[in-house]
């Protein structure tokens, strides 16, 4: 049985938000059409038909294609520059069990100097990035080490990773398979694909209207401060309800705070993806800096599947919008409720092309078990209660594109997790402690 109706009378009026924030195409004004190109299907590149055929980045108007391209550039969880950054990953269940704590330095060395202006043209086959992590936690995997060489796909060539991982105890270097893009990590609530970020010519893209997002990843009332490492290895504390959705310098909150957002449908091309797990996606992209702040996954039925949201941060304003990094990703599956979220601070940029990254970057530098960082993350979640907020359902938004169906049990727990403002473990069907 399933909860279809009826949440959102149990919730809050703040958490559900007072007044009407998304429109529909046919709402829009014509002013605001101005940006967009309503084409279904956008003009096609000479040399590789699959790409559209504006140069990237393009101008406007955009079509829902060159949207979903944009999108693509600030989809993955890693900026697209050479840097390193420091991760904490935690998973929390239903039940108030955090299942792990994973930390880990991680070195990554991009090839492209334009982020994914080059990549778009590069022959399937090409290596563009190298990702070298080392680990800190859980203490059983201190010491382990993995390296992923990942490569440009197309129909050609599907292949995106390689994979060693070196573990001290056994003292040798394995190659291992790529994760199959379609199945969830262990523990985790994402999958290979939210991991790595979809490419856009897998799909076909359809603009669904406007929104305006308010919050994204929300911190819990019983947590009020969460450390953060900067790029020179200094912690400071930050106020949780001080952050902002896009960072404290994004030039284009509305007068309330709010982030104004394309709501763009990505439906898998068969053709490409035969039988994929989801059968569409829903980003809401923000206008100023196209960065997906927001995406639903629906299952093969039509049913949500999960929500993935994320706090942005500005660390390096020079680049522009490559600047912008992800601080906060969380991941909710709701069918298994179980959420995961990732903490990533400390993007420090190095110029490994510049610095013996053939040595570095190389399955045998594996075997030495030095740390190219001395530094950890400390924006761990230490008790159950602590733990990031489901992220908001908005039933309303674009009902005859968003199917929301709960169990009775995830819909009480939602509702009682909204009126406590924390995570609530122990509840009855309708949503009473």
């Amino acid at each position: 049985m399933f909860v279809s109706l009826g949440l959102t009378c149990a919730l809050p009026a703040f958490a559900q938000g007072v007044s009407k924030s998304w429109k529909t195409l046919e709402q829009l004004s014509a002013d605001e059409r101005v940006e967009i190109d309503l084409r279904n299907e956008t003009p096609r590149d000479a040399e590789i038909p699959y790409l559209p055929a504006e140069p990237y980045p393009f101008t406007p108007p955009y079509t829902a294609e060159e949207l979903g391209y944009l999108a693509f550039e600030l989809d993955t969880l890693r900026p697209r520059f050479s840097h390193i950054w420091l991760s904490t990953v935690q998973s929390m269940t239903a039940d108030g069990y955090i299942l792990t704590t994973l930390k880990n330095n991680t070195a990554i060395l991009y090839f492209p100097q334009d982020g994914v202006a080059s990549l778009l043209r590069m022959p399937a086959g090409t290596q563009y990035m190298r990702a070298f992590s080392q680990f800190t936690s859980p203490p059983e995997q201190d010491g382990d080490q993995q390296l992923w060489f990942e490569y440009r796909t197309d129909h050609s060539f599907t292949k995106k990773q390689d994979r060693y991982l070196y573990r001290p105890g056994l003292r040798r270097i394995r190659r291992q398979p790529q994760p199959r893009r379609t199945d969830r990590f262990p523990y985790n609530a994402q999958s290979f694909d939210d991991l790595q970020g979809r490419d856009p010519w897998e799909f076909s893209w359809q603009i669904l209207g406007t929104d305006v997002l308010h919050t994204t990843v929300r911190f819990p009332n019983t947590r009020t401060m969460v450390p953060i490492t900067r790029q020179d290895g200094t912690v400071y504390e930050q106020e949780t309800k001080a952050l902002k959705v896009m960072g404290d310098t994004y030039p284009a909150y509305t007068a309330d705070g709010g982030v104004e957002c394309y709501v763009v449908e990505s439906v898998p091309r068969p053709e490409w993806l035969p039988d994929y797990y989801c059968s569409k996606l829903i980003y809401w992209i923000d206008k100023k800096l196209f960065c997906p702040i927001r995406i639903e996954q629906y299952d093969q039925s039509g049913k949500l599947r999960m929500v993935a949201e994320r706090l942005e941060r500005n660390e390096y304003p020079e680049d522009g919008r490559r600047g912008y990094t992800p601080l906060v990703v969380l991941y909710w599956a709701t069918d298994i409720d179980i959420m995961t979220a990732g903490f990533h601070d400390y993007h420090r940029k190095v110029n490994w092309l510049e610095d013996r990254w053939e040595a570095y970057f190389n399955p045998e530098f594996l075997r030495r078990g030095w740390f190219l960082s001395p530094y950890k993350s400390r924006a761990q979640v230490d008790y159950p209660d602590q733990f990031y907020l489901r992220p908001l359902l908005y039933r309303d938004k674009f009902p005859e594109h968003r199917r929301i169906e709960l169990t009775p049990e995830v819909a009480a727990r939602v509702a009682a997790q909204e009126e406590a403002g924390h995570m609530v473990f122990e509840v009855s069907g309708n949503g009473k402690e």
